[in-house]
């Protein structure tokens, strides 16, 4: 018997990268799970069909969870089809740097409305559904510490969220809902080639700092984030996990 067995999991941007990972790992320790995308449907399409093709549940809905009524039906769709929900992995995200000169309005905006609202819209549409025993993960990024130039925005938005996830922690304790945060540090990713830090002298830097010596991948996150939504972390709640390679 799988630990995620019965379960089922909305992961928000599970089109590619570390979202993909997260679907897959769930689905693999028997969760049936919703992928989410919210312009790449190929993409999820892809995820659903190798979830399907190795024996598991899956289906894929789009929505910008950054709207109240898309992350509403995102939600109703899941349960829905498969009549329950366990889990939710908020882990879209816009991942993308500018310099202090190069900020704008538009580049704040943007950032925050996905990296921050949508995990609040998401949390509230989920929060009806979830009884006790759910899970909801959020993941947000080392950058929070290691302090990379250029991130002020994106870092600004996984601050917040980790702070966000606290809050929760103890507001939905008494429904003894968890909520807990996967902290990633440097990840191959599509983000992370399509940002332009792959191969550049940032990846350099950031693997020189890592403790054990690679840029991370999706998997790395993924049993991570498995174990939380399991009953085996049945006593975590509240918690920071920096999946980092050590990275401080």
């Amino acid at each position: 018997m799988s630990k995620l067995d019965g379960k089922v999991a909305v992961v928000t941007g599970a089109s590619k990268g570390i979202g993909a990972g997260i679907a897959k790992s769930l689905a693999a320790n028997g969760a049936a799970v919703v992928v989410n995308y919210a312009s790449s449907k190929a993409g999820a399409d892809a995820v659903v069909e190798a979830i399907i093709a190795a024996g598991g549940k899956a289906i894929a809905v789009q929505a910008d969870v950054s709207k109240a009524e898309q992350a509403q039906d995102l939600i109703e769709a899941a349960v829905k089809q498969f009549g329950r929900l366990d889990v939710l992995v908020n882990n879209s995200g816009i991942y993308e740097f500018a310099s202090i000169e190069e900020i704008t309005e538009q580049h704040y905006r943007r950032l925050f409305d996905v990296n921050v609202l949508g995990v609040l819209l998401a949390t509230q549409a989920a929060a009806k559904h979830l009884g006790e025993a759910g899970s909801i993960i959020n993941i947000s990024s080392a950058i929070t510490h290691v302090h990379t130039p250029t991130a002020a925005v994106y870092a600004g938005t996984k601050g917040a969220l980790n702070a966000i996830s606290g809050v929760l922690a103890n507001e939905l304790a008494p429904r003894r809902i968890r909520v807990n945060v996967v902290s990633p540090g440097f990840v191959v990713t599509e983000g992370t080639h399509a940002a332009g830090v792959v191969g550049s002298d940032m990846e350099a830097g950031l693997v020189a700092q890592t403790p054990l010596g690679r840029a991370g991948q999706p998997d790395d996150i993924a049993g991570v984030v498995a174990f939380l939504a399991s009953d085996e972390a049945r006593w975590l709640t509240g918690e920071v996990i920096t999946a980092s390679g050590g990275i401080r």
